[in-house]
């Protein structure tokens, strides 16, 4: 298995699953990733407070990938640590290749 299941193609784009872990110490996007979950496992500096780490989740993802903040939302999870995040613009193959770099880059 590998983080390639995490990533899903969704109308217009691409729907990742990540498992965030807000009040980390550095943000870290992407983190690692979890195989049991097949989630890619995102560290976020903010806590889980009015929102703040969503926030930083999207700025966080809209940077990595280069794309418009408003191309970047997230589908499922608002209150949760396991979200769905829908990057409109992307295809399968982009977040395949920019998520290996960095997850490479980790090991």
């Amino acid at each position: 298995m590998s983080f390639e299941d995490a990533i899903k193609v969704a109308s217009g784009g691409v729907i990742i699953d990540v498992e965030v872990t807000p009040g980390s110490k550095r943000t870290c996007i992407p983190g690692g990733y979890n195989p049991w979950r097949k989630r890619i496992e995102v560290k976020l500096s903010e806590n889980a407070q009015k929102g703040k780490a969503n926030e930083q989740l999207v700025e966080g993802f809209s940077s990595l990938f280069g794309v418009r903040e408003a191309d970047v939302c997230i589908v499922t999870g608002l209150k949760n640590t396991k979200k769905s995040v829908l990057l409109t613009g992307v295809s399968r193959e982009r977040a395949m290749a920019v998520l290996g770099r960095d997850l490479d880059n980790l090991s």
